[in-house]
């Protein structure tokens, strides 16, 4: 276990904007202003939902174990000992989202469903990928959000396939476009 927590640890920066090289660590870089983050639940073992799946009834649902619960606190206690402040924090509507959100416990936690998970729905992707980045377009500038939702959605936003728990850098840039600055 004591390998893993080092390994969720371990930060590291992926530069995709060739003119943004930079040596700063991704906790500095979401201390910026317009740098937002975007999370995968935490460790929830197996992989989709269960045939009988209802959402708001997380009996029927594919949950966190107690090693995502610690690795949602541990964050949580990183993101509060650097005095990082979002402005808001939104999740799907899945069990193993919401937790994972409350257990940062880095603000309140609202649902969104553009972030729901479409894993076993392929079909809403390109339409909640949409309403997603319509939403991030939305924020004001002095917004600072943290999105907590599933490796489908993440993928299809930023073309990146996550680990669960980690977390993705990003900002728009002047012409609205998504940029991502970095992986913690």
């Amino acid at each position: 276990m004591w390998l893993k927590w080092i390994s969720s640890w371990a930060l590291v920066v992926s530069t995709l904007n060739a003119s943004a090289q930079t040596q700063d660590r991704p906790l500095d870089i979401l201390a910026r202003p317009g740098v937002h983050a975007i999370m995968r639940h935490a460790t929830a073992p197996g992989i989709g939902d269960p045939s009988n799946f209802t959402l708001g009834n997380c009996a029927t649902q594919r949950n966190l174990n107690r090693d995502g619960v610690l690795e949602s606190e541990n964050l949580g206690q990183r993101f509060r000992s650097l005095r990082l402040e979002f402005t808001a924090v939104y999740s799907s509507q899945w069990c193993r989202c919401l937790d994972t959100a409350r257990a940062l416990n880095v603000g309140r936690v609202m649902e969104l469903p553009a972030l729901n998970s479409f894993f076993q729905n392929r079909d809403t992707r390109m339409a909640q990928t949409t309403a997603l980045l319509s939403f991030v377009r939305s924020l004001k500038p002095s917004d600072k959000v943290l999105l907590v939702t599933h490796q489908v959605n993440i993928t299809a936003f930023t073309g990146i396939v996550p680990s669960p728990g980690e977390v993705i850098l990003f900002r728009l840039n002047e012409q609205g476009e998504l940029e991502v600055l970095g992986r913690l």
